[in-house]
């Protein structure tokens, strides 16, 4: 059931976004992925646990810097960094015993950055002035 309600909000978020034209300034994906990537971090706060929370903000800001790279150069970057933390969520219980992940977390985020980093990159195939800062 998370990875349908993943597909289904990832798809409303970015149709309804891309509709009015938030998606036309470049930080928008950026910071979506900025976004993503915190929630690990607040939920090693909300589990209470100091080593893992520090090992969430270091992987969370790799993907801080990969949004940064996309903002400030190109935005495949940013799709990269969809794209890697779908993955990542994936593989997440395996790196980090993050204990105030919620059971559902991984599939519903695997599901939501999966679409939102191929919507962006369909947009970036269908828009190439728009992949690297001006």
């Amino acid at each position: 059931m998370e990875y349908l309600v993943g597909v289904l909000l990832s798809l409303a978020v970015a149709g309804s976004t891309t509709m009015l034209g938030l998606t036309r300034d470049r930080a928008f994906y950026p910071t979506v992925l900025i976004v993503v990537a915190s929630y690990y971090v607040l939920f090693a706060v909300m589990g209470g646990s100091g080593r893992p929370l520090i090992i969430e903000i270091a992987l969370a800001s790799g993907f801080l810097l990969l949004a940064g790279v996309g903002f400030r150069i190109n935005l495949w970057f940013a799709v990269g960094g969809l794209v890697g933390h779908a993955v990542f969520d994936s593989i997440h219980h395996l790196v980090v015993g993050n204990p105030g992940v919620p059971n559902f977390w991984p599939g519903f985020c695997l599901s939501f950055d999966g679409i939102f980093g191929g919507w962006l990159g369909v947009y970036l195939v269908r828009h190439p002035e728009f992949q690297k800062s001006r």
